[in-house]
């Protein structure tokens, strides 16, 4: 097992296959011109099928492909049928633009649950967060998902003078459809041009939600980043990652492999361990995985406390989101 210093064990592993993206959500990717890594310093099918034996080999039991956006990488069908094949619960994080290209793909590696991010449901504001004109088609992938009995989590990134006024929308869209749709409070990352006062907390939004539904709270387990809750006659449910103002850290199981192949023990750690060029070199990664956990901090990457209002976030020592894989 993989174990850190306070004893929480390790079985979640989060695999970034590009940092590339199809969108460019201002919150996730600085620019609008930004430069990719090349793909010969990505890692390729193989290596990503190797670490994944190493981690799996010490008892990973989960693993999640994330990006940038993982299915517009070339490759993208062969690395999911390739980790499909080892014995974990394998899913993915996607903006939902291209699932109709990877539904065959998808069914065949019998992925069952499936993370969209999707911030608005309004196309207008869809275009100003995403600077693309494909709401139509992420909201076709997403009855294209239901349709193939695939659970559809919405992660949608609650900001101030941004979407909050449609927090009931997204509640309201669960009463006849299946979906879970994740409140997550917005966190900063290195010039995503994070403030406190965007921040809506998860007491915010409940008192929100409250005004309108009622709702009961859902039992969870020790290592959920989200708070469940059921409304009533609603055949979908809403969840909330609270980050910000209530960490879930004590229960972290997660790592962060990047797509160039550095692993992270937190989201919001500052440093991170080279496990792809070690790799090359035909060198022995697991003492190196080991070491990177053993050096995990026990909440929020060691870099600020949960105070929205003591934290700096021009100081914070991190990539941007779109490099991490989230």
């Amino acid at each position: 097992m993989i174990i850190d210093n306070f004893n929480r064990v390790h079985d979640y592993l989060r695999i970034s296959l590009t940092d590339n993206c199809n969108l460019r959500c201002f919150y996730c990717m600085p620019d609008e011109d930004y430069d990719f890594t090349p793909a010969s310093r990505l890692m390729q099918v193989d290596e990503i099928l190797h670490l994944a034996r190493v981690f799996v080999a010490e008892g990973v039991k989960k693993i999640r492909l994330t990006g940038g956006e993982p299915l517009v990488r070339k490759d993208a069908a062969r690395i999911i049928t390739s980790l499909a094949a080892l014995p974990v619960e394998l899913t993915l994080t996607t903006n939902a633009t291209r699932l109709h290209d990877f539904i065959t793909v998808l069914e065949e590696a019998k992925i069952k649950s499936i993370n969209i991010s999707l911030d608005t449901l309004q196309r207008d504001k869809f275009m100003l967060v995403t600077r693309r004109d494909l709401f139509e088609q992420v909201m076709a992938n997403i009855e294209l998902l239901l349709d193939k009995d695939i659970l559809v989590k919405i992660n949608v990134v609650a900001m101030k003078d941004f979407n909050d006024q449609e927090i009931n929308d997204f509640v309201e869209w669960t009463k006849d459809t299946p979906v879970d749709i994740r409140f997550i409070e917005f966190m900063p990352f290195s010039g995503n041009r994070w403030t406190s006062n965007q921040v809506i907390s998860q007491e915010q939004i409940l008192q929100t939600i409250g005004q309108r539904f009622d709702y009961s709270p859902l039992p969870g387990d020790v290592h959920d980043t989200a708070q469940s809750f059921s409304v009533p006659g609603h055949a979908g449910r809403f969840s909330i990652i609270s980050t910000m103002t209530k960490p879930f850290c004590a229960g972290c199981n997660r790592m962060r492999l990047t797509a160039d192949g550095k692993l992270k023990n937190c989201l919001f750690s500052a440093g991170e361990t080279d496990l792809l060029q070690p790799l090359r070199r035909g060198e022995d990664v697991l003492p190196l995985i080991h070491q990177n956990i053993k050096g995990k901090a026990k909440e929020l990457g060691g870099q600020f406390t949960n105070a929205l209002e003591q934290i700096e976030a021009l100081t914070i020592q991190n990539r941007s989101m779109i490099t991490i894989g989230g």
